[in-house]
């Protein structure tokens, strides 16, 4: 793509912040091997890298990122020698964190899952610039600096507004209700049905003292 060596992991970095791909579709197109690709998501490797937006730089059209996230098969193209000029659209994806605050994600990933488990982490990702990997270490604790981890809220670390917060919570509450009271539904017709089979224990009980 580049003879700049930071250009194929800049370009990683807001592949994986921004879409959907899998590592090996952002592999493929950058050049990289996929366990380096992973390791850019999980944030072992390219720290300090600021991503690269492809698009914006001629390399990559939106039609080919949408043709690679219908289809994990898809091997993207590389639009050669041409330049797009485009308009700055507002992402869609998941939110560019600056890199000084991205040593505070695992905090603010912390936070939510101690005090808002309710909110799926498709959510979490968006808010937060964050991936899903990085999520599941928290959550196991096999993220690389656990010992250090500790849950503050994303909005006191400036990794969203506190009108967003609100949002993502209490879309996720919603949520949860609706789910607890289909739940509660269920379990009641289940219920009613174990009763009406269940035997007359009056009717034993008068035929046992015949």
């Amino acid at each position: 793509m580049s003879s700049n060596v930071l250009m194929p992991k800049a370009t990683a970095v807001w592949l994986i912040e921004n879409t959907s791909l899998t590592f090996k579709q952002v592999a493929d197109f950058t050049g990289l091997h996929p366990l380096e690709v992973q390791g850019i998501a999980n944030e072992d490797v390219a720290k300090g890298i600021r991503g690269v937006d492809p698009i914006a730089g001629g390399f990559l059209s939106r039609e080919e990122i949408a043709k690679g996230e219908a289809d994990e098969t898809y091997t993207l193209k590389v639009i050669e020698q041409k330049r797009v000029d485009l308009p700055q659209v507002k992402k869609k994806g998941a939110r560019y964190t600056p890199i000084a605050r991205r040593q505070d994600r695992p905090d603010a990933i912390a936070w939510f899952l101690k005090n808002h488990p309710e909110v799926p982490d498709s959510k979490i990702v968006k808010l937060i610039g964050t991936t899903k990997a990085t999520i599941e270490q928290v959550r196991s604790r096999a993220h690389w600096n656990s010992a250090q981890i500790k849950p503050v809220d994303p909005v006191t670390i400036g990794l969203c507004s506190q009108i967003e917060l609100d949002a993502v919570v209490a879309d996720a509450a919603a949520a949860k209700a609706r789910a607890d009271k289909r739940t509660s539904k269920t379990e009641a017709k289940t219920l009613k049905a174990a009763q009406e089979t269940a035997p007359d224990e009056s009717y034993d009980a008068q035929g046992d003292d015949a």
